[in-house]
């Protein structure tokens, strides 16, 4: 997807040149959306390629999980347990910036986990009014520390925190963790999870299978045509969502 040669007839008639001059009989391609499109264009070609779901977004409908997604959010969830420490003793709320893009995933995962207060996700319409008077009243019954988790794609963290300073008299801290969710030790969940993703894919290659992806459902590692899986529209887990509100 970041290779603009290869999008175009030529780049991929070069890269057909380059695996047949390398003797590779098979690719296993590791990404997203637009990564499985690239494995797409060079089963198209006659490449044998099989699609394993690697983003920490976990923004892929046609799987439960994706690589990269669990490491992502238990880091999530340790700067969560760090920075309520701190909130908790200075009486203040604090905002953490999430990765995600149109996926709130990691926010859900992590807020539900970690605790949270508030949970903003770009899927589910939220009232930062509503937040804001929810905190006061929090303040006025001794509560004065919150945590609200934002995924990047629900809003603009500077507008929330002066709203919510505004109109809830708190003291609001922002926190963007940024790319720290993209790298680090993979969890052992993530560890196993590649390790049946990669067996079944080897698999797939040596039946000769090819323009078909990996994924997990549950628990059950399957897989099924390319095509067929972008196809498929992500949606949030309204039950789980609903859930974090009563727990918090």
């Amino acid at each position: 997807a970041r290779c603009l040669e290869f999008v175009t007839e030529e780049g991929q008639k070069k890269a057909l040149e380059n695996i047949k001059k390398n003797n590779i009989c098979g690719v296993v391609v590791i990404g997203g959306d637009g990564s499985f499109k690239g494995c797409r264009a060079l089963t198209q070609l006659g490449v044998p390629a099989i699609g394993i779901p690697g983003t920490i977004d976990n923004d892929l409908a046609y799987t439960d999980y994706t690589l990269g997604f669990d490491t992502a959010v238990n880091t999530v969830l340790w700067a969560i347990n760090n920075l309520r420490d701190t909130m908790t003793s200075h009486d203040r709320v604090s905002l953490v910036k999430v990765m995600g893009r149109r996926c709130g995933d990691i926010a859900m995962y992590a807020g539900i986990c970690g605790g949270a207060e508030y949970i903003l996700v770009p899927e589910i319409p939220y009232d930062i009014k509503a937040i804001a008077e929810d905190i006061k009243k929090s303040k006025e019954r001794g509560k004065t520390s919150n945590i609200i988790v934002l995924a990047e794609g629900a809003g603009n963290e500077t507008e929330i925190k002066t709203l919510v300073s505004v109109l809830s008299g708190a003291d609001v801290k922002v926190t963007t963790l940024g790319h720290i969710q993209r790298g680090g030790s993979p969890t052992m969940a993530d560890r196993m999870l590649a390790a049946r993703f990669g067996t079944r894919a080897t698999e797939l290659l040596l039946e000769g299978k090819t323009n078909r992806v990996i994924g997990i459902k549950d628990n059950k590692i399957v897989d099924l045509d390319i095509t067929e899986a972008l196809s498929e529209t992500k949606t949030i887990n309204k039950h789980m969502y609903d859930m974090a509100a009563k727990l918090c």
